[in-house]
């Protein structure tokens, strides 16, 4: 199979504009492509295919995808190179036509992009269908013609990471517990020799003192884990990391302040802070980035047993504040407490966590972005630049004294977990709670609650759970690796 681009034309009656490949290609059957295109019905929209069959003894299936209008670039209106999106969604389309037509192999159009054509294939064949005896049909894509090949490869290698978050998000909870996480991505780390995993059991997050997170772990029979990634890529080992840290609730019940049953399967993708950073940091491996990265991922399942943390409960963090729990699902932020303060041990260059925080910011944004919440506006440059070429977007929240003084004011403790107007601004408050237990300068906190899944909204990944930011994150890695350069 064979998946060609092609632009709209500005007025209707224009004659089609191909890309440099569909051009060869219709040079190669004589015009054959283009007057089918003709008498078939009205121009091509963006993101809409048409196959054709029979044209040419090597593709015996050719597909035309709309890639909207011919230099679109970046649109400050919506904060993302459009040309890119255009490519990442027209391709998509064009490779599940090929995988509903139980094609193996599609070479694909780099359509002026090999990078986003790459990111688009990939990204949009992907389906979770490990535990289904019927599974869809392995489709292969590869570049068609040689000349932009280290791009594709990137692009590749981006999409293979955020398939990674998407397949340990998606996978059910009793299929990827704390313990199988970690030795999943300790498996995906293996043939790197600059990295080294460390898998920490319950017995040193207790001598670490992190009582914050024991106290959420204490509710369920399955283990807590404490992952630790150190990826060495730097020139040299002692520079300083980027610190990565992710929120690992591998089930989400909401323990004894239980969450309503409709939808609650959906929170066997509450580690999804985890998966993301995770993978992030397995796609900077895989891509060489020359700098160090170390990734840091609390694991545990929050449930209702007679452990489980109690509504007014006070419990200990690891730098000795103390946190009155007044809603136990308010409890990713306990997790992370913890971590945060752990992340200070490594003299980081920046600390950035991810986590499928609150509910609220699934309220606040919805799935067209993630919130960041952070201290430096330096961080949230690099974090804004690079999600404008992945399309994975994010947009700044506010971490105002406002916020803080609402989780501050506590009958009982230092903190408490939730904010004391409940549900107002519930993005902000967690994150002002977060904020207590960082002192580092250059610090973001990314709220990935509404990017969590995708229904349609991201045309080139199909229903599921997202792995968004994966491909924001890896690209905001791969910045701050060219600035240690220059």
């Amino acid at each position: 199979g064979l998946v060609l681009g092609i632009y709209s034309s500005k007025k209707e009656e224009d004659a089609a504009q191909f890309t440099s490949a569909g051009d060869a290609f219709d040079r190669l059957v004589s015009g054959k492509l283009r007057e089918l295109l003709s008498v078939c019905g009205p121009p091509l929209k963006k993101g809409k295919t048409r196959v054709f069959h029979g044209l040419h003894q090597d593709f015996p299936s050719v597909a035309v995808v709309g890639l909207g209008k011919k230099n679109a670039g970046v649109n400050d209106q919506e904060n993302w190179n459009e040309g890119k999106e255009n490519i990442r969604a027209a391709v998509a389309v064009g490779c599940r036509q090929m995988q509903d037509v139980e094609i193996p192999c599609v070479e694909v159009d780099p359509c002026g992009d090999a990078q986003a054509a790459a990111e688009g294939a990939v990204l949009g064949l992907h389906e979770y269908n490990e535990l289904k005896q019927k599974k869809k049909p392995v489709v292969t894509p590869q570049l068609h013609g040689s000349a932009e090949s280290e791009a594709w490869q990137k692009g590749v290698i981006y999409a293979e990471g955020q398939n990674l978050a998407r397949y340990l998000m998606e996978a059910p909870a009793n299929y990827i517990t704390p313990i199988k996480f970690a030795e999943h991505i300790e498996q995906k780390l293996r043939s790197f020799s600059n990295v080294k995993v460390h898998i920490r059991p319950e017995s040193w997050i207790a001598t670490q003192q992190m009582g914050a997170f024991l106290s959420v772990a204490k509710g369920s029979a399955e283990p807590p884990i404490f992952l630790e990634i150190h990826y060495l890529g730097g020139a040299n080992t002692n520079d300083s990391p980027l610190v990565f840290v992710g929120k690992g609730v591998t089930f989400d019940s909401g323990g004894i302040s239980l969450k309503p049953s409709s939808g609650m399967d959906a929170m066997r993708a509450d580690m999804g802070g985890a998966a993301t950073i995770c993978s992030a940091i397995v796609t900077a491996a895989a891509l060489n980035l020359p700098l160090n990265i170390i990734g840091l991922a609390p694991l545990c399942e929050n449930m209702p047993s007679g452990k489980a943390n109690k509504p007014g409960d006070v419990v200990r963090a690891k730098n000795g504040k103390t946190i009155q729990v007044d809603n136990t699902d308010a409890e990713g932020r306990l997790l992370l407490a913890d971590a945060l303060c752990f992340a200070h041990n490594f003299n980081a260059r920046a600390i950035v966590n991810a986590a499928t925080l609150t509910g609220a910011m699934d309220v606040a944004l919805g799935s067209a972005a993630t919130g960041v919440f952070t201290n430096s506006s330096w961080l949230w440059t690099h974090l804004y630049e690079a999600s404008i070429l992945t399309g994975d977007r994010v947009w700044r929240m506010p971490l105002f004294e406002h916020y803080t003084k609402q989780v501050t004011d506590c009958p009982l403790a230092d903190l408490s977990n939730i904010g004391k107007y409940s549900r107002a601004g519930g993005a902000c408050t967690a994150a002002a709670f977060l904020k207590e237990f960082v002192t580092a300068s250059h610090w973001a906190h990314l709220d990935i609650a509404g990017v969590m899944s995708n229904k349609d909204e991201v045309p080139y990944l199909r229903k599921g759970m997202a792995g968004r930011p994966t491909r924001t994150l890896v690209e905001f890695a791969a910045r701050l690796s060219q600035d240690n350069h220059n």
